[in-house]
């Protein structure tokens, strides 16, 4: 089929629910294209409007549990969906991606990853759903460098837990062995765990207000027009508050520790 460049078509993997479903939905109300599907399908998708403008990928679950719980089999799942999904997706995409024309309002091709607050900050019981989503921040940072001589942006996109349902099962999953000692109300997993219990549907997000947001602020438009595209979009208030929180406890230990990691460098020449 041949390209119409005027109408932006987004490729979407797992657009069944959660950011996926609303980040389609806001699009087609758009008037964009969409092309949403469970799985990668490179060759068709590219043909079917002979460009992507926008490649997001969503893919992603919870596992909570320790890291001494967790098996290697549970682990290896984890970052099959969470990281290899979204690497090879964006692999299988970027020859078509370098390849399409840039259009007279938009840049070629824009990329976005999802992280997370857990980008961010660590904490017992999600050591994994952590890692995976730093994977997909810092994944993001090194593409933009790689393709910013192609005109193609590259974002990650950094959320808090938003939405009902996104706790439920399906979206989270817990390690199949549970050891005693992290049950325990008075440790951190313990505690965890329980807020897990009751957490779904008290979170402060709304999914359907971040995503108005993100698409403004993916095609420089509403709130965001006129704004170029940042390296990393944080969603959410208390989102917004770890991301601080990080940065100035960062600068706390550099001031402390500064001193001592520069004595480690080369003697300077008199």
């Amino acid at each position: 089929m041949a390209s119409n460049s005027a109408i932006p078509v987004w490729f979407i993997t797992t657009a069944s629910s959660g950011f996926g479903h609303e980040i389609a939905s806001a699009a087609l109300q758009r008037g964009h294209r969409v092309i949403a599907t469970p799985r990668d399908l490179t060759k068709q998708a590219t043909e079917t409007y002979g460009r992507i403008d926008y490649l997001i990928n969503t893919a992603a679950y919870i596992l909570e549990g320790t890291v001494e719980e967790a098996t290697t089999e549970e682990v290896q799942q984890k970052f099959n969906v969470n990281v290899f999904g979204t690497v090879n997706t964006i692999r299988a995409f970027l020859p078509y991606l370098r390849a399409q024309p840039v259009t007279e309002t938009r840049p070629r091709a824009t990329i976005a990853t999802f992280g997370s607050l857990g980008s961010w900050q660590g904490g017992a019981s999600y050591a994994f759903y952590g890692m995976t989503k730093a994977c997909m921040s810092s994944l993001a940072e090194s593409l933009g460098a790689e393709l910013a001589p192609f005109d193609i942006r590259v974002t990650v996109v950094e959320p808090n837990i938003s939405g009902r349902g996104v706790l439920k099962a399906g979206a989270k999953v817990s390690t199949q062995a549970r050891i005693p000692a992290y049950e325990n109300q008075s440790t951190p997993s313990g505690m965890l765990r329980s807020f897990l219990l009751t957490a779904d549907g008290t979170q402060p997000g709304d999914v359907r207000k971040g995503v108005a947001v993100l698409l403004d602020i993916l095609t420089a438009s509403g709130v965001a027009e006129g704004k170029e595209l940042p390296a990393r979009i944080v969603l959410g208030s208390d989102c917004e508050a770890v991301v601080r929180d990080k940065c100035q406890g960062t600068l706390d230990f550099l001031d402390t520790w500064g001193p001592i990691s520069r004595l480690t460098d080369y003697a300077k020449e008199a």
